[in-house]
């Protein structure tokens, strides 16, 4: 029966097992540690903790779905889909930021149909795809701005632009990623410091027109305020979440003391979710939920740049190190507010806070990864299905892929 299922595994579950072993444990603590937060939630709306679970758990199957059906397509698959994905997310975030649902002063939310969802989540996979897209394509002419790297940050800068009027941690975070994208590809020193050059600028220029026209960003007193707080400024914003969390984390304690014992969901807002990496101390104390969930997505992390550093076509290495570098940085993002080493960012834990289009996204990008991996030990999942590039650089390593791991 063992065996039975084993084979069942090998074959229906393909790809890096490590990563499949961290995502299946990712989901089990969100499940865990989402019900027993989202107590006080489900009775504030006067309904039941088990159809808090159950919503959760539906985002959490169709995620998983979603990222089985991705893991089994080829890889140069998203290549193709990427420029589709960069402009249907552009066009989703300009809807946003003109007649998006307000919340807290930042129009994030987009409904249609009767679903609502962040265009936020959907633009950081797809921007990462078009970009080692771009970068792979481009790759003999990096060396070159205005050729090579223009057009690469031209989506880069637009896609960070319509996102950063309503979360600025996520535009900011989508940048760093892009930029590291960009060192990993090959860009020259000389290209890469013109770009972190006008990136400097950038932030300077919303600084300045935040503060001679506010209306321009609604969110920037918001800002200011958590900067402010952050470095024990006066007139910063108010700070009794974070001193919850770190209420949180100093009663958890060093060893766990298991599900349902945290009373910090009581009172913090957002245990179930921006806060809910405290909340995980608080019940399973820090050596096994603290350091636990670092090492978890230290695990992830090393095996996408592994996945990365072994793929013989530019594209697929690109994608698994691009995801592979946004999942991490956004979970450390996360675990750094708790413990008060980043001011509040509103960054979610991947896969283990609770959330929507955030659970499927991180899904799609997981899936995206493992296709990757797949490719590895399957020559055919890495089969090309069009020519990398423009007539100056359509050139690919000649070498075929399973050649290339003989």
């Amino acid at each position: 029966m063992t065996g039975r299922f084993a084979d069942f595994l090998s074959e229906h579950l393909r790809g890096d097992r490590v990563i499949w072993v961290v995502v299946f444990l990712l989901v089990l603590t969100s499940i865990v540690s989402v019900y027993s937060a989202s107590a006080t939630l489900a009775w504030r709306a006067g309904g039941d903790s088990l159809g808090v679970l159950f919503k959760h758990s539906a985002f959490l199957g169709v995620g998983m779905v979603g990222m089985w059906v991705v893991h089994r397509m080829k890889f140069a698959w998203f290549s193709r889909l990427s420029q589709l994905g960069i402009h249907i997310s552009l066009g989703l975030l300009l809807m946003a930021l003109l007649v998006g649902s307000e919340i807290n002063d930042a129009r994030r939310w987009v409904d249609i149909a009767g679903f609502r969802f962040q265009p936020s989540d959907i633009a950081k996979v797809a921007l990462v795809a078009y970009v080692a897209r771009m970068l792979d394509r481009n790759r003999l002419i990096l060396h070159d701005f205005r050729k090579g790297v223009q057009p690469i940050l031209l989506y880069i800068v637009a896609t960070c632009a319509l996102i950063l009027p309503a979360d600025f941690s996520t535009a900011a975070l989508l940048a760093a990623v892009c930029f590291l994208l960009m060192a990993v590809a090959g860009v020259s020193t000389r290209n890469l410091g013109i770009t972190a050059g006008l990136g400097a600028g950038s932030i300077l220029a919303v600084a300045g027109l935040g503060a001679i026209a506010p209306g321009l960003f609604p969110r920037f007193n918001t800002w200011v305020a958590r900067a402010t707080g952050f470095f024990g400024g006066e007139g910063g914003s108010d700070t009794t979440q974070i001193d919850f969390a770190l209420q949180a984390i100093h009663q958890g304690g060093l060893l766990p003391q298991g599900p349902a014992s945290g009373v910090s969901r009581n009172a913090m807002p957002v245990a179930y979710a921006d806060m809910i990496y405290a909340f995980i101390i608080e019940e399973w104390g820090l050596i096994l939920g603290g350091f636990g969930l670092v090492l978890l997505y230290l695990i992830l992390f090393s095996r996408a740049i592994r996945i990365g550093t072994r793929c013989p076509r530019p594209f697929g290495s690109l994608l698994a190190i691009g995801l592979g570098l946004m999942l991490t940085f956004q979970a450390m993002v996360n675990m750094g507010v708790a413990v008060q080493l980043l001011p509040m960012t509103g960054q979610p834990l991947p896969l283990v806070s609770m959330g929507g289009t955030s659970i499927v996204v991180t899904c799609i990008a997981l899936g995206m990864i493992l296709s990757v991996s797949r490719s590895l030990t399957d020559p055919e999942a890495a089969e090309p299905i069009e020519n990398p590039g423009p007539r100056h650089a359509r050139t690919l390593d000649p070498q075929p892929a399973h050649r290339a791991h003989a």
